[in-house]
């Protein structure tokens, strides 16, 4: 082979190599521009990169995180931690003996701040035992602040602090509220994490609990959102940036079966509706019939040889009060009031918070062998009944 047919199949072969190098570039530059634009796309899955260009590209977790945000910039000015300096208490020794010494424990909780005026919503079992009330905005500074009133069936309470406030939250309708819509926790869990912010959905509405008092927390927002001790009293917000709720307690269950997102929160309705009467008359008027009472469940029925399955012993009766002037007497059995019977699901005293003070409500009551019907003026409760 000659030197010039050599040097013709090299530029040949180099002509051609060039040609599929540019093909290849050209091809590789074409497919990038063609896709570059939903590459870039922020928020959008790789699965969705093949999909037809019709489908709208949005991220759904950018539009919950900015409400999300949103809506605690709002709140969160208005939220506070609420300090509670209890009752001095005598120090004692290692075996038990007073030191001469007292001390004043402190517990804290978190409010909210609804009004210009200064009134702050927080649950009464946080203010509960107070000898000095105090509260801590978000930037750290301090207030002092006094009580207004409280409510211990609805674990409301309401504070007063003097002077401009930070920030002003809204109550909203918690009527409108409903399973899986997102809602905000903010609070001051364990006193020292100010402000916390927690994010979970409605997990049910109109929870009722056990007080372990005789009575049952009605109406409660049922939420996954974390709540610790301390979150006591803070707020639940939806995405509106409204106050939808007041948390008012976690369950944990048992050692042996631990419970988790079992968070609860007073309705703002009730909120609203009790922390009414707390500002305008420092009390919340409860309807009151004037016994001391014991409650009758199908064991107590049993081991006492008692003729109903379900009721209210009456221990005592109140000199003057209600019962007496209808004629209840002790060792008599409230069976039923009204047309609400008193068992396992309508405790005796949320049955009473059904009717209004001055109502006259008929009661019946097993009174030996006799079933009797009396009709009861249903008094005001006085604020130092149990």
């Amino acid at each position: 082979m000659t030197l010039r047919r050599l040097v013709t199949i090299g530029v040949t072969a180099l002509v051609i190599g060039s040609t599929a190098l540019l093909g290849a570039v050209a091809g590789g530059g074409a497919v990038y521009w063609a896709v570059r634009d939903r590459l870039n796309s922020p928020g959008v899955p790789a699965a969705q990169v093949n999909q037809p260009a019709s489908i709208p590209q949005q991220s759904i977790q950018v539009d919950i995180n900015s409400a999300v945000e949103d809506a605690v910039a709002k709140v969160s000015p208005a939220v506070v931690t609420v300090v509670n300096t209890l009752q001095a208490q005598p120090v004692v020794d290692m075996f038990g003996f007073p030191t001469g010494e007292t001390q004043a424990p402190q517990a804290s909780g978190s409010g909210v701040i609804i009004s210009q005026a200064g009134y702050v919503i927080t649950n009464n079992h946080v203010v509960e035992g107070y000898n000095q009330l105090q509260v801590i905005y978000r930037d750290g500074q301090t207030a002092s602040a006094s009580l207004v009133g409280t409510d211990p069936f609805a674990d409301v309470a309401v504070l007063k602090i003097d002077g401009p406030v930070p920030g002003v939250a809204e109550l909203g309708n918690s009527d409108t509220l409903n399973p899986g819509e997102a809602v905000i926790a903010i609070g001051s869990p364990l006193g020292d994490f100010k402000n916390t912010v927690t994010v979970g959905v409605v997990s049910a509405m109109g929870r009722s609990l056990d007080s372990g008092n005789g009575y049952q927390m009605d109406d409660l927002i049922q939420t996954d959102a974390a709540i610790n001790h301390g979150n006591s009293g803070g707020p639940l917000v939806n995405l509106a940036g409204q106050v939808i709720g007041i948390n008012t307690l976690v369950i944990r269950g048992n050692s042996a079966d631990q419970a988790e997102g079992l968070g609860f929160a007073v309705s703002a309705n009730t909120v609203r509706a009790v922390s009414d009467q707390l500002i305008t008359q420092g009390f919340v008027a409860r309807p009151y019939i004037g016994i001391a009472w014991g409650l009758v469940t199908p064991d107590v029925a049993q081991n006492n040889g008692l003729p109903v399955q379900w009721g209210i012993y009456v221990r005592s009766v109140g000199s003057g009060s209600p019962a007496e002037q209808a004629g209840i007497q002790a060792e008599d059995i409230l069976t039923q009031i009204g047309d609400i019977p008193l068992n396992g699901d309508h405790p005796f005293v949320n049955t009473l918070l059904k009717f209004s003070v001055g109502q006259e409500v008929p009661v019946t009551l097993v009174r030996g062998t006799d079933t009797l019907t009396v009709n009861v003026k249903l008094g005001e409760r006085p604020r130092s009944a149990n």
